[in-house]
């Protein structure tokens, strides 16, 4: 016998892409049983398959509990998250997040479960990187920019409430799209000083994404907290936003730092 988050997991891997094969070799889990999960899911007990509505589905709207949690995962969400169908837990939503960067993978799991009204999030490792997942029948209400298709290929827009968010909490989503789309690099570049050519090196924070509505989120919220950025094209796309000016570097380095 096996608990609902061992069979959960085990569904996250097969949600991945990954064959019953490859999750039956790495869980240990007959692919048999996996197969069987896929179709049909023994309930939950009762008090907890009933469906409370969350912040966002009363009859009265009303923010998420933790609103600078939120803001951060909304970042998360918008970089290198995605929300799909559950047959009988309502939706999952999924970060994946490098291995490169635990701190940022704690930082994700403990967002994702104070913003989840069930409070619930786990880990999935694949390789080079972990989904950090949790289920809810509510991610739908909670972030209103899920639907069909590639974020790039479709209007990405905040709605009315999750703008006050982020306007109360500017760096907190500034942060949240750093760690997904964005890093903090070390540039060079020599000058001839006094007849000697001499190298300099420079911080600087860039951010990349394909959305043209998500780089503007992003450099609209810059704004409003003081920070100046350029536009990098990338061949013929400006896909990069760039924060080299040293003061704004430095509003950065306070507010949000390097990856770690």
């Amino acid at each position: 016998m096996y608990d609902m988050g061992t069979r959960m997991r085990a569904l996250a891997l097969i949600a991945q892409g990954r064959s019953l094969n490859a999750v039956s070799k790495e869980t240990g889990i007959s692919r048999a049983a996996i197969r069987s999960w896929q179709i049909r899911i023994e309930p939950l007990p009762r008090m907890q398959t009933q469906i409370t509505p969350c912040a966002r589905c009363q009859l009265v709207p009303a923010l998420p509990s933790d609103v600078a949690a939120y803001s951060y995962l909304l970042g998360l969400y918008l970089g290198d998250g995605c929300i799909s169908p559950h047959p009988s837990r309502g939706h999952y939503l999924r970060i994946a997040c490098a291995d490169a960067w635990p701190g940022l993978i704690d930082d994700c799991e403990a967002a994702l479960r104070s913003v989840n009204p069930s409070h619930c999030a786990y880990r999935v490792q694949a390789k080079g990187y972990v989904s950090v997942v949790a289920y809810s029948h509510h991610w739908p209400c909670l972030f209103p920019q899920h639907g069909p298709g590639k974020k790039h290929e479709r209007t990405i827009a905040l709605e009315p409430w999750q703008q006050d968010i982020v306007d109360a909490y500017p760096w907190e989503f500034i942060r949240g799209l750093i760690h997904s789309d964005g890093c903090r690099i070390t540039n060079w570049t020599t000058r001839l000083v006094a007849g000697e050519r001499k190298r300099y090196e420079y911080p600087r924070y860039s951010f990349a994404n394909k959305s043209d509505d998500i780089r503007k989120l992003f450099s609209d919220t810059l704004d409003k907290v003081g920070v100046e950025w350029t536009t990098l094209a990338r061949g013929s796309d400006p896909f990069n936003i760039s924060i080299a000016r040293k003061a704004s570097v430095a509003l950065m380095d306070t507010h949000v730092g390097p990856k770690h």
